[in-house]
């Protein structure tokens, strides 16, 4: 009889618990109207999409007709953060998620792709790229209109293999929201903008 009732007591832990973790996913409509938040307003509507399926798998929303892949937030993750990208950056975003999905820490997929591209497996952009990205928390999201309240912008043109010699960046700011060169002399060499305040 006491089995019985710990193994009852066991599910029933284990199930609201297993209710409480479950992510919302919100309607494709949703995810996409703030997917292209941080994107220039002339290129939001043709900007490609990807977002969330009721599983939570990744999945493309929308096809796009310009250079610009757009992904909106995980609604696994605490905050909400959205990033819009050059298509030509799709090879290094796409290793690295699928990485990601294969369990590979932040040093392990670095390790993993800088290997890969001087292989030769894939390539990065031979000229500078744009990632934009918008973040701010749940709280200030409206699940609605897709609106964030806070949100901040933070810049990022990849500039692979560029140095703080050859672009006459820091290596670390010093005011808040100037650019400087992040990983330089390496393929994920990148200048940072903002975060602004």
């Amino acid at each position: 009889m006491k089995n019985i009732l710990f193994c009852i007591a066991f599910f029933s832990v284990f199930f609201m618990t297993s209710q409480e973790t479950k992510v919302e996913i919100l309607s494709p409509e949703i995810q996409i109207k703030t997917a292209v938040l941080p994107a220039p307003e002339a290129d939001k509507d043709a900007a490609m999409v990807y977002g969330y399926d009721s599983s939570g798998s990744l999945m493309v929303l929308r096809e796009g007709s310009n250079n610009l892949v757009c992904i909106a937030d995980d609604p696994s993750k605490e905050g909400i953060s959205v990033a819009c990208y050059s298509k030509s950056l799709e090879p290094f975003m796409k290793r690295g998620r699928e990485l990601t999905l294969e369990g590979k820490n932040t040093k392990e997929k670095r390790e993993i792709q800088g290997a890969e591209v001087a292989a030769g497996k894939w390539q990065m952009p031979i000229v500078p790229s744009m990632l934009y990205i918008y973040y701010g928390s749940d709280e200030a999201y409206d699940k609605k209109t897709g609106e964030l309240g806070d949100g901040q912008y933070r810049y990022v043109i990849y500039t692979p293999f560029a140095t703080v010699e050859t672009t006459g960046l820091p290596s670390k700011p010093h005011e808040k929201g100037m650019p400087w060169l992040m990983d330089p002399g390496t393929f994920r060499a990148h200048i940072m903008v903002g975060p602004f305040n």
